[in-house]
C-alpha cells in the first residue's frame, strides 16, 4: 500500500508542478499544451536531480548549477531565448506556491510539486 500512496503523491506533485509550468508558458510564450508541461515538469525534475547530485555540495554554486539546468530544460523544451525561459520559471515557481497553498488550506494538507525546484 505505501508503494501505490507514493505512487499517487508523486502523480499529483507531477501535475502540480507542471500545472506550474503551463501557466508560466501560457504567460510567456502563449504555449497551450498540458501534456507538453508534465513531459518538461518531469524532464526538469530529473536534470535539476542529477546535477544536485553531482554539484549540489558545493556551496551557492551547486545550487545555481541546478537552477540552471532546469531552466535550460525549459530553455530547450520552449520557443524564446534564456529569458523567456527564466520568466516561465518565475511564473511556475509562483503559480505552484499558490495552488500549493490552496490546496493545503482546503484540505489541511502538506504537498510539495515535481518538477519545480524549491516548491
Amino acid at each position: 500500500m505505501a508503494l501505490i500512496d507514493s505512487l499517487v503523491a508523486f502523480v499529483v506533485s507531477l501535475l502540480v508542478g507542471a500545472f506550474g509550468i503551463y501557466v508560466g508558458a501560457r504567460v510567456v510564450v502563449d504555449s497551450d499544451d498540458y501534456g507538453y508541461a508534465i513531459v518538461t515538469a518531469l524532464v526538469g525534475a530529473l536534470v535539476w536531480f542529477v546535477v544536485a547530485l553531482f554539484f549540489g555540495w558545493i556551496p551557492l554554486l551547486g545550487p545555481l548549477l541546478a537552477l540552471l539546468a532546469y531552466v535550460a530544460v525549459i530553455n530547450w523544451r520552449y520557443p524564446g531565448d534564456w529569458l523567456a525561459a527564466f520568466g516561465i520559471a518565475l511564473i511556475a515557481w509562483v503559480a505552484t506556491i499558490v495552488v500549493l497553498y490552496i490546496v493545503g488550506i482546503l484540505f489541511d494538507i502538506s504537498l510539495e510539486a515535481v518538477g519545480v525546484p524549491g516548491v
